[in-house]
């Protein structure tokens, strides 16, 4: 249960904090932290004469269960609250997510007592029994976690079903004196409604992705952990190809930059499907080309097919299995994959490559490292195109743009709109060639210069937002 509601922890913090190394290892740390002050304190608790331990111990089931349920609520109050940044999903992770951890293991020293106790002149094997169970547990709770309940029934109800458990729990505890049943029933009741007619954290989820999608007049926005992903336009506008029209202004200059610098039948990699518009772009305007776009979330085709009309028919009319056929009768094959495992594996290759997957608000880091774009070259033998979101010449930008230029002569850097956060879209495309000048760039758009820095490695990579 306890290593259920961590792996929780990290996906329901996802829409709100995004996805990196840190947030996972605050959560990491924090629920630790708990599970080692719950520990001691139940050590203590153990101490107590038997009827009042076993109150205490049921007492901090029935806590275990309220708090557990309502994290998710809590979380996103601290986010209407103002928690931002590195600081404020700190803070947001202890407050939410520490007491529950204390909870959860309080009863675990009572319970090896009372198996030490229950084998006199067998204790070693006894504890020893008590942890491996422990071990199992945990080792159960993260692939149901991860397996089953976040993929199938969501964060919210996931969170539901720990605090479920704990209170099962309470029936095996016999002996002592109960504490007010009314409080027990008030939970049973809380948990039940909670995992009944709470309302999900997303619109969408996956073990891998929350997602949303919003219609803003002719706009509609696929938004993934709370960062936009894509948007189509529904109503067509004036355009030399016929297609719906590009929103997003990053994708309006990689798409400028393709059709300048590739032929009418090129082979283009996507690492990151996302809504599939500039696979959807390419397509419609170069019927001979043909395009393979690597999404690591099946859920993402599945919602774009459902929502996004465009890029929706294009996939009906040319999408094929790409990780089943190399070559096949449509233009557009799809690989559920990770991007940089089709990096390794694939034996296909390509003229040019879009590098544009993001978990959360930003790269995955093994897909900006020196060792991921040296592989990229060896089966692109066109341009690259690289999307990154960052501060203007931040980190992520000065250890990218320093990979590309050890592999590439010619790179070119565009930045766009600063946001509130103070991050922008900088855009980077590199080629063995130069690049002819583009002759309008999308509005709020220009080049800028990127310092130099240290490269990404797969041993020193992109540690996320900061």
């Amino acid at each position: 249960m306890g290593l259920t509601y961590e792996i929780a922890a990290g996906r329901v913090l996802a829409p709100f904090f995004g996805t990196s190394l840190l947030s996972w290892t605050t959560v990491i740390a924090t629920v630790l932290g708990g599970f080692s002050l719950g520990s001691a304190l139940g050590g203590v608790v153990a101490e107590r004469p038997r009827a009042v331990a076993l109150r205490n111990v049921r007492s901090a089931l029935v806590a275990t269960a309220v708090l557990m349920t309502v994290s998710p609520t809590l979380l996103g109050l601290m986010h209407s609250w103002g928690a931002r940044g590195t600081d404020g999903m700190m803070l947001s992770v202890f407050l939410v997510f520490f007491p529950a951890s204390v909870c959860v293991t309080l009863p675990s020293p009572l319970l090896a007592k009372l198996a030490i106790e229950a084998r006199p002149g067998r204790e070693g094997s006894s504890l020893g029994f008590v942890l491996a169970a422990g071990s199992v547990g945990a080792i159960i709770g993260a692939i149901l976690a991860g397996f089953v309940t976040l993929p199938l029934i969501g964060s919210t109800a996931t969170f539901a079903a720990c605090g479920a458990v704990a209170l099962l729990c309470l029936p095996f505890l016999r002996g002592g004196q109960w504490g007010s049943p009314s409080v027990t029933i008030a939970a049973v009741g809380f948990v039940a409604f909670a995992g009944l007619a709470g309302s999900p954290a997303c619109q969408y989820e996956s073990g891998l992705s929350c997602l949303h999608v919003v219609q803003r007049g002719p706009e509609i926005r696929l938004v993934s952990d709370g960062t936009l992903q894509a948007a189509e336009r529904v109503a067509p506008v004036e355009s030399d190809d016929g297609t719906v029209g590009l929103v997003l202004s990053y994708t309006e200059w990689l798409w400028a930059r393709m059709d300048r610098d590739l032929g009418p039948e090129a082979s283009v990699l996507f690492v990151g499907g996302g809504g599939y518009t500039l696979p959807t772009k390419l397509l419609a305007s170069r019927p001979k080309a043909q395009a393979v776009a690597v999404e690591i979330d099946p859920l993402v085709t599945q919602v774009v097919r459902v929502h996004m009309p465009a890029a929706a028919e294009m996939i009906a009319q040319q999408g094929y299995d790409a990780s089943e056929y190399e070559v096949a009768d449509g233009q557009l094959g799809i690989v559920h994959a990770d991007g940089r495992v089709y990096l390794n594996e694939t034996g296909q290759r390509f003229d040019a490559a879009v590098m544009d997957a993001f978990s959360s608000g930003s790269v995955p880091a093994h897909l900006v490292t020196r060792e991921a774009f040296a592989r990229l070259r060896e089966i692109v033998d066109g341009p690259v195109y690289v999307n990154l979101l960052d501060k203007p010449d931040g980190p992520l930008a000065r250890g990218v743009h320093a990979i590309l230029r050890e592999h590439y002569p010619h790179v070119e850097t565009v930045q766009g709109h600063v946001n509130a956060r103070g991050q922008t879209n900088i855009l980077l495309a590199a080629s063995l060639q130069p690049f002819e000048p583009l002759d309008i760039l999308p509005d709020g758009y220009g080049s800028t210069q990127i310092s130099d820095a240290r490269v990404f490695t797969d041993n020193r990579g992109w540690v996320g937002h900061r």
